[in-house]
């Protein structure tokens, strides 16, 4: 069982080397993993159904970096490139909850083989041997965002970097849309970063193409980063991914986690029944709390498009090269008039200084 790091550190019923025992739940979660695994750097065991796309023989499996809720992600080597490797189990005691995984695993295969854009993770290969699925893709150097933010101080992260980040985001989640998909989990963990600190939108296990999202159902999304309609097990679009973006950005400006005093529950609640959200640091530009303000509205219909969100941000981009003081001078665009709404939100992207004074705009 080398490679599976079971042993957590505790302050009672630890061994002599400090390591806290194994409850015999997490032995048997242990062997029904390590199973698969014939050892160290080796491949998955042979055995059931043919490989879906990738050799085998040429995998080597690495330490782990990350868990799911019913997977595994561990760096390896295909063909002698560094991948990621996600690993699949499916539980033999639940035929339900094993086909719902198998059909997941079916969906999300299909969609990564389809989808081509530098901020979408990309496939390499693939693998399918009941009980075990394989997904195996581009190995991102940079560890998930979420992890990034955890090492910055609270509210440290630049704002030039901040929006560098949230165009890459952004854009992916764009060209999804543009396909027919709702991502339906997007939250920091599943934002990986590259090297060069791109972004790059992973995880697609409970995507789904937009004609055929109805309900959320007990296995979609995660509370802290979950849109209300989806809590409340409504019919939902493309705007829940949008709301997602919304608490994505705010853990970006502030490098903390959303409804941190909160349990998951108790901020899903809060998020949906009484339209609570993360608070804002007074000192948030308002070229970016009026953003998030509006991805993260209670209405989806109140919230933005990823095609206006993308046009937004690179409209700040742009005003940022010309205006190294763009934030400071960020005129928040008037809410008065919707005729008006996209002349304003182009002029919001505008220095004061272009004009000398703030610009009033009429119909």
């Amino acid at each position: 069982m080398r490679n599976f790091h079971w042993f957590k550190q505790a302050s009672n019923k630890n061994d002599k080397s400090g390591r806290r025992r194994l409850s015999l739940a997490e032995y048997k979660r242990a062997v029904s993993w390590s199973k698969y695994l014939v050892s160290s750097g080796a491949a998955i065991k042979e055995g059931g159904e043919e490989d879906w796309s990738a050799d085998m023989s040429k995998l080597l499996i690495g330490p782990k970096f990350a868990v799911g809720r019913h997977s595994r992600i561990y760096k390896g080597v295909y063909k002698n490139k560094n991948v990621a490797i996600k690993i699949i189990s499916q539980p033999e005691e639940d035929e339900h909850l094993a086909s719902m995984l198998e059909n997941q695993f079916n969906f999300e295969v299909a969609l990564l083989f389809r989808l081509h854009h530098p901020n979408i993770i990309k496939i390499v290969a693939a693998c399918k041997k009941p009980p075990v699925f394989c997904i195996i893709t581009e190995y991102m150097p940079g560890e998930s965002l979420r992890k990034y933010l955890r090492k910055q101080k609270p509210y440290s992260v630049p704002h030039k970097l901040v929006l560098k980040l949230a165009i890459d985001i952004a854009r992916g989640m764009q060209y999804l849309h543009s396909q027919g998909i709702l991502h339906r989990d997007l939250k920091s963990e599943n934002l990986l970063l590259g090297g060069d600190m791109s972004v790059k939108v992973a995880d697609f296990g409970i995507s789904c193409s937009e004609s055929e999202c109805f309900t959320a159902s007990e296995f979609i999304g995660t509370y802290r980063w979950m849109a209300p309609e989806m809590m409340k097990d409504k019919k939902h679009s493309k705007k829940a991914d949008v709301y997602s973006f919304g608490i994505v950005l705010w853990e970006l400006l502030t490098a903390l986690t959303p409804y941190e005093n909160m349990t998951p529950e108790q901020a899903a609640f809060a998020a949906s029944q009484k339209n609570v959200r993360p608070p804002l640091p007074p000192e948030c530009p308002l070229a970016f709390s009026h953003l998030v303000r509006r991805c993260w509205a209670g209405k989806p219909v109140k919230r933005p498009h990823f095609d206006e969100i993308v046009s937004i941000l690179e409209g700040y981009s742009e005003s940022l090269k010309e205006d190294p003081h763009f934030f400071s001078n960020f005129i928040p665009p008037s809410s008065t008039s919707s005729s008006s709404s996209t002349r304003n939100i182009f002029l919001g992207c505008l220095p004061k200084w272009i004009s000398g004074q703030s610009l009033k705009i009429k119909d």
